[in-house]
């Protein structure tokens, strides 16, 4: 994966959060749930980039 993929992913995770709490602090539902959301597709994104990962190693 390359370091730019990883910076990508963390800020957008990052970014979620920041967006989830706000959300959480002033009761926007829509916010909570955006953050949230931007969170989960980090992780799925970070999870994709490790399968990529794990079968260029196994081509060693």
């Amino acid at each position: 994966m390359g370091l730019d993929d990883k910076v990508g992913n963390k800020g957008e995770g990052l970014g979620g959060k920041i967006k989830e709490g706000l959300g959480k602090a002033t009761g926007d539902q829509s916010l909570e749930a955006e953050g949230h959301k931007d969170q989960t597709k980090a992780s799925l994104k970070d999870a994709g980039e490790n399968i990529k990962d794990a079968f260029k190693k196994g081509d060693r």
